[in-house]
């Protein structure tokens, strides 16, 4: 029995591309005629590990990584991530530069701060809209390190540039627009990414380190956070998710075939300048509160009105009825958000935003 495929907007865990699915699913049971699924096999054996050394080997090609990174493979999520950054680098000086655009970043600081002091280099704010000038950052050359997120999925905020730190090594965290388009690694100390969003399934972080930041971990680090027992073990000290990095190598050979990093940037510009293009010419109708320049171009929040929960509890039902799932809003924020990942096609967007005319002639007034 075939099951019909959805159109899955979810903010993680998210789509997969079928053809990744379907390759997956063809060596579950004995991967390269084993015997055995990847699932069963040993982290120390020589298939698993042509399996993560292939899969690090395809990310350095695809961003073009330095020789002096380090890419490991991690437990804990991002908000693991939160402390093992701050675990990692905030020996050198003991405090840290955040700068926070939204809940992500306001949570990774929060953690942060159990081990050191953190300064938050732009003010607070209720409202996450937009990134504060760089002008009037309050950055502090003393710092171990400058974190932020590059993309916030909650209010759908991302950073149009790279943050300029003057030379403190700059932590990024792209968990939700990682290899949607070209970076310059060599910007960065450290850039960390669930996977869960655009390269793989739930379960495993990937994480680039520099190589001179490794090595200078808090005594009170826990060993399975320290970078560099993961790196020298390559990513290998205890069993790894296994299986997660499995479909993420698959992922990323997905993403080489379909033009890497430079390739996802295009789709991913098609893609998001569609929804925003139907929002704003809906005449209020449809509003996004984010301000133009620093739109996300893979978390799309928008509400109905100034937000008729009513009316956008009937657009959500309505759009599940056509098998579009999981377009509700953060439980923190509430409203519609559409999220655009990698392995989203235009035609799926162009599905949403014909439902979303649709709508607007049903219900506008």
């Amino acid at each position: 029995m075939t099951t019909k495929r959805v159109i899955n907007f979810g903010a993680g865990p998210a789509k997969l591309p079928e053809e990744v699915m379907e390759q997956v699913q063809r060596e579950l049971l004995s991967y390269k005629n084993t015997g055995i699924s990847v699932m069963e096999m040993s982290h120390r054996s020589a298939d698993f590990t042509a399996i993560i050394e292939g899969a690090q080997k395809l990310l350095q090609e695809l961003l073009k990584i330095p020789k002096n990174y380090k890419i490991l493979f991690m437990q804990g999520g991002g908000t693991g991530l939160f402390a093992a950054v701050a675990l990692n680098l905030m020996s050198r000086t003991g405090t840290a530069d955040y700068i926070v655009t939204g809940s992500w970043s306001a949570k990774a600081a929060k953690e942060a701060s159990k081990y050191g002091k953190v300064n938050l280099v732009i003010p607070k704010t209720e409202q996450y809209l937009n990134i504060p000038e760089p002008s009037s950052w309050k950055l502090d050359p003393n710092a171990s390190y400058v974190y932020y997120c590059d993309n916030e999925t909650v209010h759908g905020v991302e950073f149009p540039y790279v943050a300029d730190t003057k030379g403190v090594p700059l932590v990024a965290d792209m968990s939700s627009n990682f290899l949607t388009r070209p970076i310059d690694v060599s910007k960065f100390g450290v850039i960390f990414a669930g996977a869960q969003k655009n390269i793989g399934p739930a379960g495993v972080t990937l994480v680039i380190v520099r190589e001179d930041l490794i090595g200078k971990a808090l005594p009170v680090c826990p060993l399975i956070f320290d970078f560099n027992v993961l790196a020298k073990d390559n990513s290998v000290h205890n069993t790894p998710p296994t299986f997660p990095i499995f479909v993420v190598g698959k992922v990323l050979e997905w993403v080489h075939r379909n033009g890497g990093a430079a390739g996802m940037a295009e789709l991913s510009r098609v893609k998001s300048t569609l929804l925003y293009k139907a929002l704003d010419s809906s005449g209020g109708f449809y509003n996004c509160p984010v301000q133009g320049p620093f739109r996300s171009r893979t978390n799309v929040p928008f509400r109905i009105g100034k937000g008729d929960e009513a009316l956008e509890k009937e657009f959500l039902a309505g759009a599940s009825s056509m098998n579009m799932l999981q377009l509700k809003g953060h439980r923190s924020v509430g409203g519609i958000r559409a999220s655009l990942y990698n392995a989203i096609r235009v035609d799926e967007v162009e599905a949403l935003v014909a439902y979303m005319e649709s709508f607007q002639k049903q219900h506008g007034k």
